[in-house]
């Protein structure tokens, strides 16, 4: 069983504050493993019908736990997990409770009560790069090739079935279940088609136009996803500019390995790491300062800054990624800088050493491997 110490820590954190430490995470992506390896946890799983039938009086039962965290793992399962969760930390406050689920706790009906102030979300994300190093010596490009799920960062063959069988998976399992989606194959499409364009800007009409969907239902489809936590949308960031893109996102996929196999590389190019060490800063940036408003910035003479963290005191520190750091280029930096001129500058890349920082015109700019961003951000004020 890997160590996933950084994620341990982060639930202990949230049981300092609350009973319940809800754990989310596509399909896959080790929520039970991880619950699992908890030390002095009564494990139910909430898949099998005898262990759902356990908790069909909570107070019995959690007032016969002999542990002090009970984990509910797939806890939507149970007919009512919204009042079996709000017994358990009303009157059993002394528990940890450890509740997973594939989506955020909103995102099905059953739950009719949002558990306010008894509950800390936390969104297991695909392995991070500060925690490869746990799963052995894997390259960086390897892990790029073969995505963040477990089960494929351990495995260095090639399995094309493992992806298909994964979509039916979550489309039976997750979608169905929880959303009752009738439009199976235009729902996968849409799916397939955002993989595929991963970091592109989302236009809800050619999408209609491609998946033959309405508006209406693209924008419905948007939002499970993203409750999923399949796609990731960055809204722009802009402050009045006149020449700055003000509404259009970008979509990230959830896993750079389904990014790959789903635009048939079967080799990556020094561009299509680039594009997908994104991913990997972005679920860095999430998992470290999970309450940090993420932005990326456009203008209409297309100059980009990949990342854009708004820090609390008005200043703007600025993220681009690029695969190698000789390729970094100071026109999007000044176009930005020139109207948002205080902030941190940072250029992640595929570097093995440790980050340095250059002066390039007027600014210091910080030049870094990603395993090491968030070590550096957490000397400013982003959180």
């Amino acid at each position: 069983m890997i160590d996933r110490p950084f994620w341990r820590e982060r639930l202990e954190n949230a049981w300092k504050r609350v009973p319940i430490a809800w754990l989310s995470g596509v399909r896959r992506v080790g929520k039970t493993t991880l619950a699992k390896s908890l030390d002095g946890a009564q494990y139910v799983n909430c898949d099998l019908p005898r262990q759902r039938q356990s908790l069909e009086d909570p107070e019995y039962f959690f007032a016969n736990v002999s542990e002090d965290t009970v984990i509910l793992d797939e806890v939507h399962k149970l007919t009512d997990p919204s009042t079996v969760l709000k017994i358990a930390a009303d009157e059993f406050s002394h528990l940890k409770i450890l509740a997973t689920g594939s989506s955020t706790l909103a995102a099905t009906q059953k739950f009719k009560d949002s558990l306010t102030g008894r509950k800390r979300n936390i969104h297991l994300t695909p392995v991070l790069i500060s925690e490869l190093s746990n799963f052995g010596k894997i390259a960086l490009e390897d892990r790029l090739y073969r995505g963040g799920l477990p089960q494929r960062v351990l495995d260095d063959s090639d399995d094309p079935e493992f992806y298909s069988e994964w979509l039916d998976s979550y489309f039976a399992r997750d979608i169905q279940e929880l959303f009752r989606v009738s439009k199976r194959s235009e729902f996968l499409r849409l799916t397939e088609l955002l993989i595929r364009r991963n970091g592109s800007a989302l236009e809800t009409t050619s999408l209609s136009k491609e998946t033959l969907l309405t508006r209406p239902t693209v924008n419905n489809y948007l939002e499970i996803l993203e409750t999923t936590h399949v796609i990731r949308r960055i809204r722009p960031f802009h402050g009045g500019g006149r020449r700055e893109i003000l509404s259009q996102p970008k979509c990230y996929a959830f896993d750079t390995g389904f990014v790959v196999h789903n635009n048939g590389w079967k080799e990556l190019r020094p561009s299509d790491c680039g594009s997908l060490l994104e991913n990997l800063v972005l679920d860095e940036l999430g998992a470290k300062f999970p309450q940090l408003p993420i932005h990326y910035w456009r203008d209409k003479q297309q100059r980009e800054i990949d990342f854009v963290l708004p820090d609390r005191n008005g200043t703007c520190h600025c993220i681009e990624c690029k695969w190698n750091a000789s390729k970094f280029d100071m026109r999007n930096l000044d176009a930005f800088r020139s109207l948002y001129p205080e902030g941190g500058n940072f250029v992640v890349s595929n570097i093995s050493i440790s980050p340095y920082t250059r002066r390039m015109g007027p600014f210091e700019i910080t030049f870094t491997a990603p395993s090491d961003l968030t070590k550096i951000l957490s000397k400013f004020s982003t959180h």
